[in-house]
């Protein structure tokens, strides 16, 4: 279990690479894509927290496997997710659009659509003077998410636009694949010193058992050759490298 200790988020390891983010704010809670139920309502119960809402950003098993407990448990949780998903999450009570702006434990998250690893993914931005992007599957440290129903285009866009975000947010992905993708990136580019650095960070966190994310997207925009592809072409190839890559 990880904290962040600035606005008090807490993420959670499940399944084999999973993150769950946990928003506490005094004795409320706000859930980020829960896989799985079980150490959620383990950490609210022993911390006697109260759960406001559950965010999604995309219908993958491993990111809503856990909702339908979660709301056997709170009944009047507000489950947000995109509009567009209304069938393949069908138990969403607030439906969001690219743009719109919600208060959620007294501030405003603005949905910001990031389309490509699916058709419909949505990341949710909390604004101010320590800026936060919940971006579930399509930005990683040091990767991108498969594009398995959008297109190359889309993605490309959806990370041109995390690229205006302001440079000190501070961004939250759903899964743990720093090192894998750093030792693809270190394969293409076996000189770049940023990357190498990045890397000999990352391996120490991991020898202390610790997560590699959250990850600044000043310090992101210099390592990860997705955020760094100057235009579609580049992107397209790097990620067609990357889903050959073992």
């Amino acid at each position: 279990m990880e904290f962040n200790k600035a606005r008090n988020i807490i993420g959670i390891r499940v399944l084999n690479d999973n993150v769950i983010w946990l928003w506490v704010k005094d004795k409320s809670v706000v859930v980020i894509d829960p896989s799985v139920h079980e150490p959620v309502i383990k950490y609210i119960d022993e911390n006697n927290l109260h759960l406001k809402a559950i965010l999604q950003t995309h219908h993958h098993s491993d990111h809503i496997g856990g909702t339908k407990q979660l709301m056997e448990r709170w009944p009047n949780v507000k489950v947000i997710a995109s509009s567009k998903e209304k069938k393949r999450i069908p138990f969403q009570n607030v439906s969001v659009k690219d743009g719109e702006n919600l208060n959620i434990l007294d501030e405003e998250v603005k949905i910001i659509e990031v389309l490509g690893h699916t058709s419909s993914h949505i990341s949710f931005f909390l604004n101010g003077a320590n800026p936060i992007l919940f971006i579930g599957d399509t930005l990683f440290s040091g990767g991108c998410g498969r594009i398995f129903e959008g297109t190359y285009q889309q993605m490309y866009s959806s990370l041109e636009r995390i690229k205006f975000l302001p440079k000190n947010t501070l961004i939250y992905c759903a899964h743990e694949y720093t090192k894998a993708n750093l030792l693809w990136a270190l394969h293409l580019k076996p000189e770049d010193q940023d990357i190498k650095n990045k890397l000999s960070e990352v391996e120490k966190k991991l020898s202390l058992k610790e997560l590699t994310i959250p990850f600044l997207l000043v310090d992101e925009m210099k390592i990860n050759l997705f955020l760094r592809a100057r235009n579609l072409e580049e992107f397209t190839y790097l990620r067609a490298n990357k889903d050959l890559w073992v």
